[in-house]
């Protein structure tokens, strides 16, 4: 950066960032935020809603942690604003950018008096997220970049007061960004410009995820040296798809299986383990720390990612860099990672008998650590975090103009 060049400076709003008490809840968002952070050539703040629930509700699994959130917060250098919102039961789900945008105004006001009048809008997730930061935009004459990540486009839009909402501030953006391919097509089909979709996938930290020695993984875990493992990671809901892998561990005989995470399915596929009779071949891990994956991607033979939906799924790449392969279901972006044999195997459909079937073709034809790491090493983060700074910069010179050519003062 020049000696006279101004970073460009922009305020990142989603319910998608983590905090000190979901300290791996939208992780990907704050990478992303971090990497971009890393070039000297931005800064930012950010405005990270949370429903309201009361102090009261302590008992109350997730409700718990979005009453214990903390309404300001320091994370990683970056200040990080939890204004709260009502989410009203039933029509919540329409009623929700609205409430959203109210909710956040006071801070962002606020962000603006003490001197932070920030250039853009960065939002992630277009519903009800994108849709908000949309109305914040023309009520404070900003620009806007709105980025899709999954379900936001792969299942909400057929719902149809919010696909209308979602195309609405798909027309206002000055740019919408897809993490994989397939999201920005779905965003296409829906009728928006394509000439304002850009592709800009998640990277992964090579740093952070690296190969650790198989053998000294699985003594720091505790873990059998000639055992064979297959990891599950992320949030225990029906959508990640941990039921089938431990369904398929039934047809697997000597498989062990980690799960790595926590969430309101636990119960049921402890249950379920119990029913098949694999309880005792499946470790229960509950959430591991972000700078703690990297063993236990090292340590397992393959990680399985049995998706229902998936934008850009994050702990594909993390896996491979740290030389461990995948099998994953054929779904939205995950093609677009697991596109070589040294990257793994896609399952023929999202079934335990075709995740037996990946493993065993894996399994015949294993790709030796090195090259797996070395298709991740294709995923790093540099080429994304330029093109989005050269998606933001064309955004708010475009805007700038438009501006100009209406008559409106800079600054306005």
């Amino acid at each position: 950066m020049s000696m006279n060049q101004k970073p460009l400076r922009i305020l990142l709003f989603s319910t998608l960032y983590p905090s000190a008490v979901r300290p791996v809840h939208g992780i990907f968002v704050e990478t992303r935020l971090r990497e971009l952070l890393k070039t000297g050539l931005v800064q930012a703040r950010v405005v990270a809603p949370v429903p309201w629930f009361p102090s009261t509700a302590t008992r109350f699994g997730e409700y718990a942690s979005f009453a214990a959130t903390p309404r300001h917060e320091e994370r990683n250098g970056v200040t990080v604003e939890h204004p709260r919102y009502l989410l009203l039961p039933k029509v919540g789900m329409n009623l929700a950018p609205y409430a959203m945008a109210l909710a956040a105004w006071r801070s962002i006001r606020r962000l603006q008096r003490e001197g932070f009048d920030f250039d853009l809008i960065d939002a992630h997730y277009y519903y009800p997220d994108g849709v908000a930061a949309g109305l914040l935009a023309k009520w404070l004459g900003k620009p806007l970049v709105v980025t899709a990540r999954g379900t936001d486009l792969n299942l909400i839009p057929d719902y149809p007061f919010p696909r209308r909402l979602i195309l609405r501030t798909a027309a206002q953006a000055g740019a919408s960004i897809g993490v994989c391919q397939a999201l920005m097509d779905r965003l296409r089909e829906l009728g928006a410009d394509g000439s304002r979709l850009h592709t800009l996938r998640n990277g992964v930290d090579l740093e952070r995820f690296r190969p650790e020695p198989l053998a000294q993984a699985r003594e720091r875990l505790g873990l059998a040296q000639d055992g064979q493992y297959l990891l599950s990671v992320g949030h225990l809901i029906e959508r990640k798809g941990h039921h089938i892998a431990i369904e398929a561990l039934a047809h697997l005989p000597g498989l062990q299986l980690l799960i790595a995470g926590s969430g309101p399915e636990e119960r049921a596929l402890k249950e379920l383990a119990e029913r098949v009779g694999v309880s005792q071949r499946v470790r229960w891990l509950g959430v591991v720390a972000q700078q703690d994956l990297k063993w236990w991607y090292s340590a397992a033979d393959a990680l399985v990612l049995g998706s229902s939906r998936e934008g850009w799924a994050n702990v594909l790449l993390e896996s491979m860099a740290c030389g461990t392969p995948v099998i994953a279901t054929n779904i939205w972006g995950t093609p677009e990672v697991v596109s070589t044999p040294s990257a793994g195997v896609l399952m023929a459909d999202r079934t335990p008998q075709a995740l037996v079937q990946a493993w065993h073709e894996l399994m015949a034809a294993q790709p030796t650590r090195t090259a797996t790491r070395h298709h991740a090493e294709q995923f790093s983060w540099a080429a994304t975090t330029q093109g989005q700074i050269d998606v933001f910069n064309r955004v708010i010179e475009h805007h700038a103009a438009a501006m100009a050519a209406a008559g409106v003062p800079r600054g306005s």
